[in-house]
Order: C-alpha cells, then structure tokens, then sequence
C-alpha cells in the first residue's frame, strides 16, 4: 500500500514537471514581443481608463499610439495637451496643440420655460425614461432630469441643479472625457471649446419643432427664426432643421447673436460685462444702414456707368 502510494507521488511530480516543462516551452516560442515604449506612455497617462480618448483604457491608448505613425489622430482629453507633449517627446513624434474642450449642456428647459405636463413614476434613469416616452414635457427633445450624465462623470463634473431639473457643468472638475456625451440619450450634451478666457457662445436648445410647437414646449426654444444667422457677419451660424447652430471655431465672441435672439436660447458664457443688447443692437442698425447707403450708392454709379 506505501509502494502504491509512493508511486502515485512520483508519477504525478513527475507528469507535473513535464507539463511544466511543455508550457514553459510553449510561451518562449509564441512569446509576443511587446515594445517597451507602451510601458512608457502608460506611465505619463493620466490613469482615469475613461475612455474619452476612443480606447477603452490607457494601456490600450499607449499601445495604439506607439504603433501609429503619428498623432494626429490621438489625443487624451483628460491629460491635454502636457500629458500629449510628454507622450509625443517617448515616441519622437510632433503633436498639434488642441484647444481646451469643455462639456455644455444645449438645454435652456428649466422647470420654469418647461412646464411639466405629466409625472414620470418609473425607474431613475434618463435611458430607461427615453425608451418609454418622450418626457414630461411638451417638448421631446429636452432634458429628462434623470442625471445619467451625472452618474457616467467619474470626475464629479456634473451635478443636477434642483431648482432647474437641469445639469450643472463645473468647468474646473471637467475632463471633456465625452461620458457624459454618450450617457445622454437625448444627445443634449455637447463638448465644444473653453474659448479665450472661457468665453463662448451656443445655442441652447436641440428642439428642431417648427417655431410655434417649440415655443409652446419651451419659452427659452430656439424658434427657428433665422435672425441671428441674418445678423452674423462671420459666419459662424447655420440653421438647420428649425434650429440654429453656431460653430465655435467660426464665432468671435462678438454676441451680436445673443442680443437679437428673440427668445434668449443663445447663452453667453464667462464673459467680463453682462449684454447691454440696446447698444448691440444700436450697432448693428448703424452697420445696416451704411451697407444699405453703400449698396445704393452702388447701384447709382452702375446705372450712371450705364448711361
């Protein structure tokens, strides 16, 4: 019985350490070689595997980006611009500075500019919410006040304001890591440039109803009404599907738009002086009227040129 016993010992180390052996064997020929230089990406990244950058984590970042043959289309939002310096001087590669990008919440539909007009009683999430109907309020576009985006801010960002039912951003906390983008099933949320200082300009509303079913939904509603698209000499703005749209990297932060809007859904932000919209508009009447005098007195030399 020892003998078996003993036996029994030997044979299995003995059957342990061949498929030691065979395993070992076997990692040192399909061994993959994995270049250094990831390690060392990874080690500068930031570490929050957001997935912001369009990887899902850092490592997958890291390897990605040493084995593509530039940066251009590589960028870590959370780390910027220094933490992209620092991976572009491992790799030996330029990298192109990008403006800094904060989240913005395009929805002016407080509960004062929107009326509730029923009362959701299912569970606390925004997705679950749009998949059952539009909302509670007239408008089908808007906030649902659930605050999956807030849920999805692994930075603590964003908070839910009580008094609007809407999504407060703090721009010291945001990352413009994009969770919070892709949490929000109504794609109400929306990373756009700090501008100088802070200072932007948009749109805040996604309402794209004609203007009377908007306005009644939301007092705040972008109606559609094509004035400031008239009014931007840059432009910066379009209108389309009943909802104007301005593009940052056009914009001057000029807020001529601002003051003719008609039902305040163009929102100015971190701007030194509030808007004295008279003067604004002053200033526009002025500028329309000299083109107006230059444009006749052109079409007097053409008819004298005529004659």
């Amino acid at each position: 019985m020892t003998g078996t016993i003993i036996w029994t010992i030997v044979i299995l180390a003995g059957l342990g350490l061949l498929l030691a052996l065979i395993l070992f064997w076997v990692a040192k020929k399909f061994k993959v070689e994995e270049d250094p230089r990831i390690d060392e990406v990874e080690k500068v990244m930031p570490g929050a595997n957001c997935g912001g950058c369009g990887f899902a984590g850092c490592r997958a970042f890291a390897d990605a980006a040493v084995k593509a043959p530039n940066l251009d289309n590589h960028y870590c939002p959370v780390g910027g611009n220094e933490v992209m310096k620092k991976v572009a001087g491992i790799l030996g590669y330029e990298v192109k500075e990008k403006a800094p990008m904060v989240a913005v919440v395009r929805c002016n539909g407080s509960c004062a500019n929107r009326p509730a007009t029923n009362i959701y009683d299912g569970a606390p999430s925004c997705k679950v919410k749009a998949a059952l109907y539009s909302g509670d309020t007239g408008c089908a576009y808007g906030c649902l006040g659930c605050g999956d985006c807030v849920s999805a801010c692994q930075f603590g960002a964003l908070t839910m304001d009580v008094t609007t039912g809407l999504p407060v951003v703090d721009e010291q906390k945001c990352t413009a890591c994009g969770a919070c983008v892709k949490a929000c099933p109504k794609s109400i949320i929306e990373l756009r440039a700090k501008g100088p200082r802070g200072m932007r300009l948009y749109v805040s509303c996604v309402n794209k109803d004609k203007g009377p079913v908007a306005k009644k939904a939301c007092s705040a509603a972008c109606i559609g009404c094509g004035i400031c698209l008239k009014t931007c000499t840059k432009g910066a703005i379009t209108l389309e599907g009943n909802l104007a749209y301005i593009n940052y990297e056009l914009c001057k932060l000029c807020r001529e738009c601002e003051a003719v809007c008609p039902t305040g859904a163009i929102h100015g932000i971190n701007f030194p002086k509030p808007l004295d919209k008279e003067a604004v508009k002053a200033r526009i009447a002025e500028r329309n009227r000299k083109a107006k005098e230059a444009a006749e007195a052109a079409k007097a030399e053409n008819k004298e040129a005529q004659q």
